[in-house]
Order: structure tokens, then C-alpha cells, then sequence
């Protein structure tokens, strides 16, 4: 087993929890909208190749919220500090979900700082057809189920069971937080296609990857980041939803390795 460590770092004159463990190349992964779900097999895999770093996001229970920052574009200009101030050189970068959604902004705003972008899932685009699931208008629990399109997996494992307190507290930090910087619009950005133009020009090597069973994010969101970034590999995975890295794995890890060489 990998041996993996929370540490906290200064960025930007302010404190963030990182998770890290592997060694290599930086691998920076992103969490969803509901926060860091505890080191699992896809994290495993992947730190077999490369130093894996995943920042807990401001707001979300361990890290201090940053009360500058109103908008997901506002998490992406504080994560590309912290790529500077770690002198991390470029990294390949791994979004799920909303943290999609920032990595997306973060590609739009510099890519020459990063390696690859894998977007899995990602909100951030507005879709033609269907909408981004509402993670407002149910309970937690709810949330979470229509996250997946079978329980049979590491959902259990990480779900499973009651709630405790802390694990309670944490998803209502991250709802809380989510809210506020993605309330309205709803977990997208109207100029977020035209801004990823930086990202299509250098032809920034690119990775969607998305569960055909998905509930949360319409297929059409994949559709509208394949229009703004025409260099970018389309990965379907098939009898998953939201969630392909804890429902397939294997598959999962398999696609991101074969962009990250």
C-alpha cells in the first residue's frame, strides 16, 4: 500500500490541507462538490507512476474557506498559486465533477501550466439538453445514491452504513460551500467554452471521461467540452454513472494512464 500523508501548506497567505502520496511526475487531483472521500483504489493505482496531490478545497471542513473567493474561477486562480508557490513545474491535471469544473478554469486561464487535463464528469458548461442535477433540492443521502448506477462497488465501502456526526458535518461544509460559489449560475460558467480557446490553441492534451449511466452531469456537457477543446479524447464508460473511478476502476485508471503516458 501506498503511503500517503495530509499535510498543510501557506498559499496565497492562507492554509490548505493537501493529501499526497505516491512519487513521480505530480499527479493534481481535484475532488467533486461533496469533498475528499478518503484515499481509495483509484488514488492506489495511480501513485504506483506518480506523486499524487490532492488539495481538500477551502470551505470543505478541513481547509479555511477564502472569503475572497465567490466564484469556482476564483478556486482555480488559488490552486494555480499553489502550483507555483510548491514549485510543482507542470502538472498533469485530474478533475471529478465540480473540481472538473475548476480544472477546466484552471486550463482555461494557464495552460502552460500543466501537462494533460483529464475531466471526469465535469460540471462547468452549461448543457443544450437536460441539466446538471440539482444537489440542492434533496437530502445527502439521495445525492449520493444518484451519484452511481450500482452500490456494488467502494461505494459501500465509503458510503455504507450511518452517517456520523463528523461525516455529516463535512458534507453539509461541502454543500455549504458549494452553494456559495456555485448557487447562481448553477455550477457552470456562460464564458467558460470561449475562455477554453487558450486550452484548444496549444492543443493542451485533453481527457474526458464520462459514465454513460451518469444522473448528475447530461451527456451534453460532454458534448459542449469536446466542441471548446476539439483535441480532447472522449472516454464513455458503460453500466456506470457519476462516479466511473469507485464503480470501474479498472477502466478508469486504464483510460487516465494511457494519457498520462
Amino acid at each position: 500500500m501506498t503511503t500517503w500523508r495530509e499535510e498543510t501548506v501557506n498559499v496565497a497567505g492562507s492554509e490548505l490541507v493537501l493529501v499526497r502520496g505516491g512519487q513521480g511526475k505530480p499527479l493534481l487531483a481535484l475532488h467533486d462538490e461533496m469533498g475528499y472521500t478518503g484515499w481509495m483504489g483509484w488514488n492506489e493505482e495511480l501513485a504506483k507512476s506518480r506523486e499524487v496531490i490532492m488539495p481538500l478545497q477551502p470551505g470543505f471542513g478541513k481547509s479555511p474557506r477564502l472569503d475572497w473567493t465567490w466564484r469556482h474561477r476564483d478556486i482555480a486562480n488559488f490552486y494555480q498559486n499553489l502550483i507555483r508557490e510548491q514549485n510543482l513545474g507542470k502538472v498533469d491535471l485530474l478533475g471529478f465533477s465540480a473540481g472538473g469544473y475548476i480544472a477546466a478554469e484552471m486550463a482555461a486561464s494557464n495552460p502552460e501550466q500543466l501537462n494533460s487535463l483529464t475531466l471526469v464528469g465535469p460540471m462547468g458548461i452549461k448543457p443544450d439538453e437536460g441539466e446538471i442535477f440539482d444537489m440542492f433540492a434533496c437530502t445527502i443521502n439521495t445525492y449520493l445514491r444518484a451519484s452511481v448506477a450500482s452500490q456494488d462497488n467502494e461505494f459501500t465501502r465509503i458510503y455504507g452504513g450511518d452517517m456520523t456526526p463528523e461525516q455529516f458535518e463535512l458534507f453539509e461544509d461541502a454543500r455549504a460551500e458549494s452553494a456559495r460559489i456555485g448557487w447562481e449560475p448553477y455550477m457552470f460558467n456562460f464564458s467558460l467554452p470561449g475562455l477554453l480557446r487558450s486550452a484548444a490553441n496549444v492543443k493542451l492534451p485533453t481527457l474526458l471521461i464520462h459514465g454513460e449511466e451518469d444522473r448528475i452531469v447530461p451527456r451534453d456537457c460532454i458534448r459542449k467540452y469536446r466542441e471548446a477543446l476539439p483535441q480532447a479524447e472522449v472516454v464513455n464508460i458503460p453500466g456506470v454513472g457519476h462516479r466511473p473511478e469507485i464503480e470501474k476502476k479498472d477502466a478508469f485508471v486504464s483510460a487516465v494512464k494511457k494519457l498520462l503516458g
